[in-house]
């Protein structure tokens, strides 16, 4: 599972630098937390309850992916759908077209939803440059 784990271990890292032994600091969050990671393709016929779920990447995904993803939330569930249209990284998807603009369309008068947009790009001074150049 390290693959998958990266994107999480790199941010509690990024989180983590203060402490003067990270290392120490993240085995201790990695045994305590209770994270869990699940693929997109197996969710279907799945039921989540009581459960907060970050949907990280969601720029990439489509509308149909995340509607299979949102369907599956059950009671108590609350969905944190996180992304950057600017890193769209699929041949298929632009910023018109993503899933991840579609749900904020789409959810944008249901009670119980709310959007939060960020400026700038916290990465690195590299990164915004790529995000904005290429």
């Amino acid at each position: 599972m390290a693959p998958w784990l990266a994107a999480v271990t790199d941010s509690l890292e990024v989180l983590h630098k203060h402490y003067e032994n990270t290392s120490g600091s993240m085995s201790y969050i990695m045994e305590k937390a209770n994270i869990q990671f699940k693929s997109v393709n197996f969710m279907r016929g799945r039921s989540i309850q009581n459960a907060i779920v970050i949907l990280d990447e969601s720029q990439n995904l489509t509308a149909s992916q995340l509607k299979t993803i949102i369907t599956r939330c059950g009671e108590g569930t609350k969905l944190i759908c996180g992304g950057n249209l600017a890193q769209i990284d699929s041949n298929y998807l632009s910023a018109v077209t993503s899933g991840l603009t579609y749900i904020v369309e789409k959810f944008k008068n249901f009670e119980g939803s709310s959007t939060i947009t960020l400026e700038g790009v916290v990465r690195s001074r590299l990164a915004e440059f790529a995000e904005n150049s290429l």
